[in-house]
């Protein structure tokens, strides 16, 4: 029963440290922008996309051989909506708009989460 305490403690510790290191809308400006943000995929490998300066996105998924299954490449625009990072393809995810919150893990890396909850992390790349 003293266990309980100590685990309430360290879990509401981690939420509020996991609170601070999300990402605001002037961090996504300075820190997404301009760069290349290389998503990780379950099967293993990256898949980049391009956040570009003129707010618009374009990745490809030739590299991980998507090219079978998909249409390997696609393009759209990028907004902030608050402290999110919003996006819209023109025929990946069937053109929907998806939106992210953004959670610094270190120096390169990030974790998101979409508006509908799944989850995944990326690596922030040099600059376009």
């Amino acid at each position: 029963m003293r266990l309980l305490p100590v685990l309430l403690f360290m879990l509401v510790a981690h939420s509020s440290h996991a609170a601070s290191d999300r990402l605001s809308a002037e961090d996504i400006r300075d820190q997404i922008v301009g760069k290349t943000v290389f998503l990780a995929v379950p099967f293993g490998g990256e898949f980049p996309l391009n956040y570009r300066r003129d707010g618009r996105v374009d990745g490809t998924g030739e590299a991980l051989g998507l090219g079978k299954f998909t249409r390997p490449r696609d393009s759209g625009t990028w907004w902030i909506a608050g402290d999110r990072l919003c996006q819209k393809f023109s025929t990946w995810y069937d053109g929907s708009q998806l939106c992210f919150e953004l959670y610094r893990l270190d120096e390169t890396r990030i974790r998101w989460i979409q508006d509908n909850g799944d989850k995944g992390t990326a690596r922030i790349g040099p600059p376009l």
